[in-house]
């Protein structure tokens, strides 16, 4: 049986159980799903919407990264608008249903272009760091990755200045962007997409982070666009990456990968237009339909620091989506992105926080 008749099938007969208690469900990730790619999601209402911050109606938010520390979500956003293009905004809660009503605060660490944040606490240093995507006059080349440090997570003015990554770009290549660290007990490795297909890697040894990067090499060319994020799954030694791709089910949709080792290959899990880690294809909306695709997201973790560790067993994933009407004609920086979760179809969702 090929994978998409079992795909198929598993989504049909789990929404027949769904539909006894009026819930609109594809079916229940099958316990194999980190073996046979077969996933099924149920999407959440709208949890996080732009709004007025700092005298700017933003127009979207977008670019999540997110930990769970002290019992609080702390998370970290890119906005956009028109009077300033990009922005990374921080919002804080201990319930997800409170999100919509929470704080926004723009980060102060950089006065102009920054976004795509990822933020993790790096036990070495007993620092939280920011990694971002960002533009300076005074850099050169003016477009590089960059971080940012801070003791307090809970405070957003407490960031220090961006500082670029590397102290020249390196010469092998031509675009980056989204930029991802993850840690092993001996190196930080720094994945980064660059639009054409290909995914890329850097490291430096922990002692050197967070500077001291090697020469960037690919890793991954397949069919893929950008936002790869990488994981390791708890209690394996196994490490997982998401990466948006293009034109399947959904304008936007996620792909994954394994390997054994962060510098080792990545295999394909569930990387087909048919076969995905989340498309408009396994992912259901039992709420009002709000989007048309699977976009920039993030895995809730099921830690907070550098080895980005995330349960198996219970995957969810902080995503940006927008309806195809709300985009069409559209500049990129206009697109009215919002924040939504996806689950387990078919798992109990009383227990989210």
């Amino acid at each position: 049986m090929s994978r998409i008749v079992f795909a198929v099938i598993s989504m049909l007969s789990a929404c027949s159980t769904a539909c006894a208690d009026g819930q609109t469900a594809l079916g229940v990730v099958p316990k194999d799903a980190l073996s046979s790619g077969n996933f099924s999601w149920v999407a959440s209402s709208p949890v996080l919407e732009p709004r007025e911050v700092g005298g700017e109606k933003w127009l979207s938010v977008k670019d999540p990264s997110v930990v769970r520390y002290k019992g609080k979500w702390h998370l970290f956003c890119t906005v956009r608008g028109t009077v300033r293009s990009h922005a990374v905004i921080y919002v804080t809660f201990a319930d997800w249903s409170e999100a919509a009503k929470a704080e926004q605060k723009v980060l102060t660490c950089h006065p102009g272009y920054f976004c795509a944040p990822q933020v993790f606490y790096f036990r070495p240093h007993a620092k939280w760091y920011l990694i971002c995507q960002a533009a300076d006059d005074s850099w050169e080349p003016k477009y590089q990755p960059a971080f940012s440090s801070t003791d307090d997570i809970e405070s957003p003015d407490s960031w220090s200045k961006l500082t670029p990554l590397f102290e020249k770009k390196p010469a092998n290549v031509k675009r980056w962007l989204d930029f991802w660290v993850i840690c092993n007990d001996t190196k930080a490795h720094l994945f980064f997409t660059s639009l054409n297909g290909k995914m890329w890697r850097s490291d430096t040894r922990l002692q050197q982070f967070p500077g001291g990067w090697s020469r960037p090499e690919v890793v991954l060319q397949a069919d893929v666009f950008e936002a790869s994020h990488t994981y390791r799954l708890k209690g394996q030694d196994k490490y997982l990456t998401l990466i948006e791709a293009q034109n399947g089910h959904g304008w936007r949709y996620y792909k994954a990968y394994l390997a054994n080792r962060l510098d080792g290959r990545w295999t394909p899990l569930a990387a087909e237009k048919d076969v995905s880690f989340a498309s408009m294809l396994n992912v259901g909306q039992p709420h009002a339909r709000w989007t048309d695709v699977v976009s920039h997201g993030e895995l809730l973790r099921a830690g907070y620091d550098e080895k980005l560790q995330v349960d198996g067993d219970n995957l969810r994933l902080l995503f940006q989506g927008v309806l195809n009407r709300q985009r069409t004609g559209k500049k990129y920086g206009q697109i009215p992105w919002r924040l939504g979760i996806l689950e387990p179809a078919g798992k109990d969702r009383a227990d989210r926080r």
